[in-house]
C-alpha cells in the first residue's frame, strides 16, 4: 500500500461520515498489490449491483431480512465455513465478493453495505467472537447471522437478550477486521509483516488502544528492527510514566534491552 494509499485511508477514517465499503477496500490493499483502483470500483459497483437485485417497496426489518438473506445467503450462496478462519482472504472485502466466503465480519459487511444501498433499516451487531446483522428496530428487530447464510436468530443468544443492542459504528468494525488480522498473523510468525501493517492501519485509526504502539514496538523488535523498537518502545514509556511508573520504568529496561541485541 502506498504513502497516499494510507493518507487516504487516514482521512477517510476521520471523515464525518467514514465510507465503510472504502475502508474495507483500502486496508485491503494493503495485502494485494493487484488491488487497484480499477479493482476497487469493481468491488463497488458488485455492491450496486446486489442492492439493484433486490425488491423496491419493502417495509419492516423482517421484511427486509428475509429478502436480503434469500438474494445474499440464497441466490448469490453468501456463507462461512470453519476453513474460512484460516484464509487471509476471508478478511479481505474484495475476496470476499469473488469468493463469497468470509469471516462472519466480512460478511456482515457485505450485508450492510447491499441492503444499506437499497434503503434497509440495518445495522451490524458486535457479539463476543461474532458479528451479526439486525434489520428494524435495534431493540425489537430480527438478527440474522450472515457467517450461517443469514440464518435468523430470533430473540437471539443471552448476549442480545441480556444487554440493550447497540450498533457498531463504522469505525469499530474496521478495527475489530483489523484485529482479526493481527490475530491471524500471530499465529504464524513468518506472517509479522502482515501484523505490521494491520497495527500501522490501527493507529491510523482516530480513536485506538494506546496499547497498540507498544505492540507496534514489540513486534518491530522481533522482526530484528531493534533501534526502530527501542524508539517506538521509549517514546511509549514516556506515555505511560505518566499514570505508571513501574510499568514505564519496564518498558524502558526493554527498550535498553532491544538496544543491546545490535551488538
Amino acid at each position: 500500500m502506498s504513502a497516499q494509499s494510507r493518507a487516504r485511508f487516514a482521512e477517510e477514517a476521520r471523515s464525518e461520515r467514514p465510507d465503510l465499503a472504502l475502508l474495507c477496500l483500502l486496508l485491503a490493499a494493503e495485502a494485494d498489490p493487484e488491488l487497484d483502483e480499477r479493482a476497487m470500483d469493481w468491488a463497488q459497483i458488485e455492491l450496486d449491483r446486489l442492492a439493484g437485485m433486490l425488491p423496491y417497496g419493502l417495509r419492516g426489518g423482517k421484511a427486509w431480512a428475509s429478502a436480503v438473506t434469500e438474494l445474499l445467503g440464497g441466490r448469490m450462496g453468501f456463507h462461512g465455513t470453519p476453513a474460512d478462519y484460516d484464509r487471509l482472504s476471508s478478511s479481505l472485502l474484495h475476496e470476499v465478493l469473488r469468493r463469497r466466503r468470509g469471516l462472519p465480519i466480512l460478511l456482515s459487511v457485505v450485508w450492510l453495505e447491499v441492503a444499506r444501498r437499497a434503503g434497509a433499516p440495518v445495522y451490524g451487531l458486535g457479539l463476543p467472537g461474532h458479528f451479526v446483522i439486525g434489520f428494524g428496530d435495534p431493540d425489537e428487530g430480527l438478527v440474522v447471522d450472515p457467517f450461517a447464510g443469514g440464518a435468523s436468530l430470533g430473540a437471539g443468544p443471552a448476549e442480545l437478550a441480556a444487554e440493550p443492542r447497540t450498533p457498531a459504528r463504522t469505525l469499530d468494525i474496521v478495527l475489530r477486521i483489523l484485529n482479526n488480522i493481527r490475530a491471524w498473523a500471530s499465529a504464524r510468525p513468518e506472517q509479522s509483516g502482515v501484523a505490521l501493517w494491520a497495527l500501522d492501519l490501527s493507529l491510523l485509526l482516530p480513536s485506538h488502544p494506546a496499547s497498540l504502539r507498544y505492540e507496534r514496538a514489540r513486534l518491530l523488535v522481533e522482526r530484528g528492527e531493534f533501534t526502530a523498537g527501542a524508539v517506538e518502545l521509549e517514546a511509549y514509556a514516556e506515555v505511560v510514566a505518566a499514570v505508571d511508573a513501574d510499568t514505564a520504568a519496564r518498558i524502558r529496561g526493554e527498550a535498553v534491552s532491544a538496544r543491546a541485541l545490535l551488538n
